[in-house]
């Protein structure tokens, strides 16, 4: 779960430290106090997008760090080299005013993306875009599929899928006009004809390199062969008849100091040395039998090959081995012309039935769990006051040839109903924004008790709903909130007063600088908060007292849902 959040210099806020606890946590305040930068802090440190606008006017970077319990994450920490202190994991985010930045966990620096992989595992923030996007029926197979928990399925189609694709580009490539097919054979007869003349062979131009290098230095390699042979054998006072006289000297006194017997070992193993020496040199004197017609021939060859890596864009002569090979290939393919096509063709055939095996083991899939997802929305639903509701996931055949797409063979739109006798209908065209909003918590709810992240975040979920519905909305999140920490951004008493801990937000003005304050509220100061939250800025003894039943309330529902429950 979420200890705590610092922040420096993020928008409105100088500096404010918050503790979070377990249960419901509930933040309010006025519209513009600055609740949405306590999500944009969350975001930051969770790998979300950040920008330079994030930073404080006059401040020279921002700064948002979270401390979270480390159970999730004990993997990802291994992976990444992170070693949790007591069991937390201290994460920061920096935002420079010029806008770079940079993310540190416990100390170890890390890149967003790890970040983003992070934050996936502490931290589910529904934001006020979740509603817009439960609108894009786009996405609508998406959610299905979170659901339904069938990638071992997604995975299968996807492999003969690709073949799919792959024959199809195959079969593409080899369908041509007679005219195309003609220039196409005629270019490649006569690269294969000019390769294969150039009868090439792998590690030759390396080779030709060499010999060249040998061939321009020949000269200046006989002169020093010749000279090396010299000094160790051939010359007046070449260096092995000074060995040899050096051990003549040594013949009679070796016998009478071990010291000289010594030297006379050494000389005789430098003798040896300068043997082996001069027969290396003897034996390249003896090989460097140059011709001017043999640098012509390397140096004729050498440019032929690089002519060719030059025409063809090859970076040496294996790659003009290759691009032989392929063309020679492809010139056989265009040459069985019709029947390779019938092969391909043939084939996709199969890869048809096959991608159609796949996708309606899928489908198969989607539609086992799109009777549970309806199930549990609508019990969601009638939970938050919309007791008529009905929910439906629609599963349609994909439209056109041939039938199946890369995620399958269906086509997913959510349908709803919010009264009885109406049909359900497509959910952007039903729905109000009170519903929206209920439909998207139930939603959440649901997918969340499949993978339950320890916090999850929900910014404004309560838009559009009031009375009765907004009572439902809070009961929901302090139902989620006995099992996993929930984080709420309100402006419902009903929902303030459902908190376990509640904070204040509030906006200040000190020497012409706005400032942005967190802090958390006593019972006393709940009562106040959910007063202004009934009345506005008429904060009067029957709003007073109405806040202090609405708490007394709240209290007596958890006591009655939770605590006789557990007895």
């Amino acid at each position: 779960m979420l200890r705590s959040l610092h922040i420096e210099n993020i928008a409105v806020v100088e500096r404010a430290d918050v503790e979070f606890r377990e249960g419901l946590n509930v933040l309010t305040g006025e519209t513009g106090a600055g609740k949405s930068i306590i999500i944009d802090a969350l975001y930051a440190v969770t790998g979300g997008r950040t920008s330079r606008e994030l930073v404080r006017s006059g401040a020279d970077r921002c700064l948002a760090a979270a401390v979270f319990d480390a159970d999730r994450a004990a993997d990802w920490c291994a992976e990444n080299g992170v070693e949790p202190e007591d069991g937390t994991l201290i994460v920061q985010r920096s935002v420079s005013a010029d806008g770079r930045g940079g993310c540190r966990v416990n100390g170890v620096p890390v890149t967003v993306g790890q970040l983003r992989q992070l934050g996936a595992l502490l931290v589910d923030i529904h934001g006020q875009n979740d509603g817009r996007q439960l609108l894009d029926e786009s996405r609508h197979l998406d959610y299905l599929d979170a659901f339904a928990d069938d990638g071992a399925e997604l995975a299968a189609y996807g492999a003969v899928y690709r073949a799919y694709l792959d024959n199809e580009r195959e079969i593409k490539r080899l369908t041509m006009d007679d005219e195309t097919r003609r220039r196409l054979a005629e270019s490649l007869t006569y690269r294969v004809q000019e390769l294969e003349k150039a009868q090439l062979r792998a590690g030759e131009e390396e080779e030709l390199e060499s010999r060249s290098a040998l061939l321009r230095n020949g000269e200046k390699l006989r002169e020093a062969a010749e000279g090396a042979f010299g000094a160790l054998r051939g010359d007046e006072g070449a260096a092995l008849d000074l060995v040899g006289q050096a051990r003549g000297s040594l013949a009679r006194a070796k016998g009478w100091s071990a010291g000289l017997a010594q030297a006379d070992e050494a000389l005789l193993q430098a003798s040896a040395l300068l043997q082996d020496a001069a027969e290396l040199v003897r034996d390249v004197w003896d090989s460097l039998d140059f011709s001017p017609e043999e640098f012509d021939r390397v140096e004729g060859r050498l440019a032929q090959l690089r002519r060719l890596e030059k025409k063809f864009s090859a970076v040496d002569e294996a790659a003009l081995i290759e691009l032989y090979d392929q063309s020679a290939a492809r010139l056989a393919e265009i040459g069985d012309g019709d029947a390779a096509l019938e092969r391909l063709r043939e084939k996709r055939r199969e890869l048809e039935k096959t991608c159609r095996k796949a996708a309606a083991a899928l489908t198969a899939a989607r539609r086992r769990a799109a009777g549970e997802l309806a199930g549990r929305v609508e019990g969601e639903l009638k939970a938050l006051s919309m007791p008529s509701v009905r929910f439906v996931t629609d599963i349609a055949p994909l439209a056109g040839e041939p039938g199946f797409g890369p995620r399958g063979a269906d086509e997913v739109c959510f349908l709803m109903s919010a009264n009885a006798g109406q049909e359900p209908g497509r959910i952007a065209k039903i729905a109000s924004g009170g519903e929206l909003s209920r439909i998207m918590l139930a939603m959440k709810t649901v997918f969340g008790q499949n993978d339950p992240v320890p916090t999850a975040v929900f910014d404004e979920i309560d838009t559009g709903v009031s009375g009765v519905a907004a009572s439902r909305v809070g009961e929901k999140l302090a139902q989620t909130a006995r099992y996993r920490q929930v984080l709420c951004v309100s402006h419902l008493p009903q929902i303030a007063a459902m908190a376990d801990s509640q904070y204040l937000i509030e906006k200040s003005e000190r020497a012409g600088r706005t400032y942005t304050t967190v802090n958390e509220l006593d019972q006393a100061g709940r009562r106040r908060e959910i007063a202004r939250l009934i009345g506005g800025d008429s904060i009067t003894e029957t709003t007073t007292a109405s806040a202090g039943e609405l708490l007394a309330a709240a209290e007596g529902w958890k006591h009655k849902r939770f605590e006789e429950n557990e007895k």
